[in-house]
C-alpha cells in the first residue's frame, strides 16, 4: 500500500472492481504505515462470500441482508485487500466508512 493522492472514485477501475482508496493520513497498524488500501474485489469468489458470511454470523450479526452489515463489509475488504478483518475495523471512521461503502456499492450493484 503506497501513497497515492485522489478520491476512491478518481482511482478506481469500475470494470474490473480494482478500487484504491487513499487514506487522508498516514494510519499505523501493528507496525506497518499504510496511506492507501487497494481492494481487488473481482478477485472474491464465491467461496470467499460464504465463509464472510459464516464470519459474519460467528461475529454475531444478525443481518437479513448481509449486505448492508459493516461487519460483513469489512470482511470482504480484507478479503479483497488481502489483510486481516482487524486491520480494516482498526481503520479511522471515515476510512473505514469510505472502504466499507466501496464493497457495499459492489456488492449491490
Amino acid at each position: 500500500m503506497k501513497n497515492q493522492e485522489g478520491t476512491a472514485s478518481e482511482n478506481q477501475d469500475t470494470t474490473t472492481g480494482n478500487i484504491t482508496i487513499p487514506f487522508r493520513k498516514p494510519f499505523v497498524f501493528e507496525g506497518n504505515k499504510y496511506t492507501e488500501i487497494k481492494l481487488d474485489l473481482d478477485k472474491l469468489t464465491g467461496k470467499d462470500v460464504i465463509d464472510a458470511e459464516a464470519e459474519a454470523r460467528a461475529m454475531g450479526v444478525r443481518a437479513i441482508m448481509l449486505e448492508s452489515a459493516k461487519a460483513y463489509q469489512a470482511i470482504i475488504a480484507a478479503k479483497a485487500a488481502g489483510v486481516s478483518v482487524d486491520l480494516i475495523q482498526a481503520l479511522p471512521a471515515k476510512e473505514f466508512s469510505s472502504v466499507t461503502g466501496e464493497v457495499q456499492s459492489f456488492l449491490l450493484e
